[in-house]
């Protein structure tokens, strides 16, 4: 079996020109020669982004997840490929009505009409991994049902597998091709595809965001009706609203699309600043804006989380592009330890500066953010910088947020908007609003400790004293030790030197 599906990745392959897609990275030119000579029958009139995203649409659900994940990667692959790649949202088709009922029934242990009030046999949704049915709890509720595709699992197994000898072979074959690390990336596939078949995980995600945006007047997340959910099924609030994409049904509903533009912004660097936990799937086909102009937030599968020394490292680096202060950058990369600490600032500010100041010379608005950062991480890399996951999940998401809300309003300018939210959060981090917050986190702490401070001087005082008295009565077993010792060797020593003089007096006599 798994020799079958070897040889139809390879036809297919070989029928979309793949081998072709690879060879082009050589950059001496002599394999695709070979190659062109020994296949000397194929034309090809697609561009090479296209036949890849084709292949992968044919070879099924999860190579079609796997070219979305790898579009993510582009600090690996060419700018034609990733943005082809990332076409491949929502081409997946469904798996049949009659297995998503099977399977309920088998979770829920009894006919799927029990369960719900109403159940849509035609979903409205399917990916890689899951597909989505609308249905009525038995009080009415409207819910959106997610549902695992059947035995994904195995074929998850069976196709990574596959995956994976690929990338070493092509790694054996092809030395070049280590620069683009393919075991690296197919190893970050299968962490991306185990996290998302675990829909208990994505509902805790989901509760996660929207409690954090809980009352807001610019992000809505659905509802989780945990009662109904499992490892396999997710059942949560049925979400209304035009998807972002329709620009003029916006239109027609009189929604402010700049503000909107200006609004998915926002909404990015709260995430990213204030809490520390993003949604990193922000495509398109997972965002509806509802009738008051709030974005609708849907698909919690691929969440981004960042520590306060990621959300540090990002703050200065981004007002250092502000102010065109590439030491302060440089510095950043170093202060954070993912540049070596033997790196020298000035080369490093140095090629910080050759990559950056071109851009500048543009307006602003022309400027893309995320492309901005991707080029850091790539001259990063040429100091030994190690590329860290969650900061190309967050700008793999900065590209999304950049790219819809041009598409919103082309005028947006990301580093105006951004800005002022920057310096705000920089400002909180530091002076006496951060001492203010530090003291309201500890108070608690410090409340219940202060009563129990005498008691705990007072016993640390009698285990300091214990210790003491320990530690002493084991430096005068020691020294007990030693000195029993010194007259040993001295007893043994005096009646070696005695034997030797009575066998010398009886040798001479």
């Amino acid at each position: 079996m798994r020799l079958l599906r070897l040889a139809k990745i390879i036809s297919l392959s070989l029928r979309f020109g793949l081998d072709r897609v690879v060879l082009d990275a050589d950059p001496s030119g002599r394999l695709v020669r070979w190659w062109s000579w020994l296949f000397f029958w194929r034309r090809f009139k697609e561009p090479r982004g296209v036949r890849l995203r084709r292949a992968l649409e044919t070879l099924g659900p999860i190579f079609i997840k796997f070219g979305q994940v790898l579009s993510t990667r582009r600090d690996l692959l060419p700018a034609d490929l990733a943005d082809e790649l990332a076409l491949l949202q929502d081409r997946v088709p469904p798996f049949p009505s009659e297995q998503a009922i099977a399977l309920l029934e088998s979770f829920y242990g009894r006919p799927v009409d029990e369960v719900f009030r109403r159940f849509d046999r035609v979903p409205v949704a399917s990916a890689s991994v899951a597909q989505v049915h609308f249905a009525e709890l038995p009080d009415g509720t409207e819910v959106a049902v997610k549902i695992l595709r059947p035995k994904i699992e195995k074929v998850i197994a069976h196709d990574i597998d596959l995956l994976e000898t690929g990338a070493l072979l092509l790694e054996k074959i092809w030395p070049e091709s280590r620069r683009l690390k393919p075991r690296e990336v197919v190893s970050e596939f299968r962490k991306h595809l185990y996290d998302e078949l675990d829909l208990m995980r994505e509902a805790a995600n989901c509760t996660q965001l929207r409690r954090n945006f809980k009352d807001s007047t610019l992000l809505v997340v659905p509802e989780v009706y945990w009662d109904w959910c499992g490892s396999r099924v997710m059942v949560m609030e049925h979400m209304h609203g035009t998807p972002i994409s329709q620009i003029p049904k916006l239109i027609e509903q009189n929604i402010d699309i700049k503000a909107l533009s200006k609004a998915g912004v926002e909404i990015f660097f709260t995430q990213v600043f204030r809490d520390g936990f993003f949604h990193a799937d922000m495509h398109p086909g997972n965002i509806f804006v509802d009738r008051k102009g709030r974005y609708v937030a849907l698909d919690f599968g691929i969440m981004g989380t960042l520590s306060d020394l990621d959300k540090d490292y990002l703050a200065r680096n981004f007002l250092g592009f502000f102010k065109r202060d590439y030491r302060k950058v440089a510095q950043a990369h170093i202060d954070a330890g993912w540049v070596p600490p033997h790196t020298r600032v000035d080369e490093f500010e140095s090629a910080i500066r050759s990559v950056c100041e071109p851009i500048f010379d543009r307006p602003l608005k022309d400027i893309s953010f995320g492309k901005t950062l991707l080029r850091l991480f790539q001259t990063a890399r040429r100091f030994d910088m190690e590329v860290q996951p969650q900061l190309v999940l967050l700008q793999k998401t900065l590209l999304n947020i950049e790219g819809l809300g041009r598409q919103l309003d082309p005028n947006l300018d990301l580093w105006t908007t951004a800005k002022p939210f920057l310096e705000r959060w920089m400002q909180e981090q530091v002076g006496w609003r951060a001492l203010l917050r530090e003291v309201k986190s500890e108070a608690p702490g410090w409340a219940s400790i202060l009563p129990r401070l005498p008691r705990i001087a007072h016993q640390a005082l009698a285990d300091s004293h214990t210790q003491r008295a320990a530690l002493e009565g084991r430096i005068d077993e020691i020294e007990r030790s030693q000195r029993l010792n010194t007259r040993f060797i001295v007893a043994l020593s005096t009646l070696a030197a005695a034997l030797l003089v009575f066998e010398a007096l009886r040798f001479f006599s």
